[in-house]
């Protein structure tokens, strides 16, 4: 077992132009697609919700694709998929950016992260209360303000649980960046079972590194809705 842990500290260690260990690669895979996919879907999620259907429309046919294919064939697509067109090659920017594992990983989960990130946020968007919109409306509030300062703030606190879900989910899916070549936990993982042929033990220790990262997660997200939904909480008497 020594002798496992030692060699996967060495993998841990080996790097493949990223300068990262497995841990790090998967943190770092992890954190990009979260903030990145956050950032994007908040005005997805506005335009989501719109009236409009020339505006609602197309962020419903994005959600509907990348909810609707695996995240695998999503992987797939922009890994080898893109590279195959021929303008990429052609454009030195695309293909200096597709020929690139890491940019191509990141890219399959952002659009995936952010494509379920808008669903959940529009939905919370969609069950404000009508109470609040009023008030909102009859202090002369503009809908830009009504949506930063009261449907917004309050949408994205009601959607904590469900985006707490959504985010340990991401992280089990970024399992698949071995696949790209990318040196995340599981490659590292691959690469020490090659090595050593202890395969319960390998992936053993791996899954326990996944599940502490998990812990972590919950545990954050058990605070902030604590903080921040504590106001949903019975009030004793």
């Amino acid at each position: 077992m020594i002798s496992l842990i030692s060699q996967y500290w060495q993998n841990y260690m080996y790097t493949d132009g990223y300068g990262f260990s497995g841990l790090a690669v998967t943190l770092w895979l992890l954190v990009i697609s979260i903030v990145l996919g956050f950032l994007l879907a908040i005005p997805l999620a506005i335009a989501r919700v719109s009236s409009n259907r020339w505006i609602s429309r197309p962020v419903w046919l994005y959600t509907y694709v990348f909810r609707g294919t695996p995240l695998y064939v999503q992987l797939l697509m922009c890994y080898t998929g893109i590279y195959s067109l021929q303008f990429v090659h052609e454009h030195v920017l695309l293909d200096t950016f597709f020929r690139n594992a890491m940019n191509c990983t990141l890219l399959a989960f952002v659009l995936n992260e952010c494509a379920y990130a808008t669903e959940i946020f529009a939905g919370a968007v969609k069950s404000t209360g009508a109470g609040e919109i009023e008030a909102g409306i009859a202090y002369g509030m503009s809908r830009f303000k009504l949506y930063t300062r009261i449907i917004l703030p309050s949408a994205l606190r009601r959607s904590l649980p469900s985006y707490s879900n959504e985010v340990i989910l991401m992280l089990h899916a970024t399992t698949l960046a071995f696949t790209t070549t990318v040196p995340d936990i599981l490659k590292v993982t691959r690469d020490v079972n090659s090595a050593t042929y202890m395969s319960f033990q390998a992936y053993g220790l791996a899954a326990v590194l996944y599940a502490t990262v998990v812990f972590g997660l919950i545990w954050a997200f058990r605070k902030l809705e604590t903080r921040w939904l504590a106001y949903l909480a019975p009030r004793g008497h």
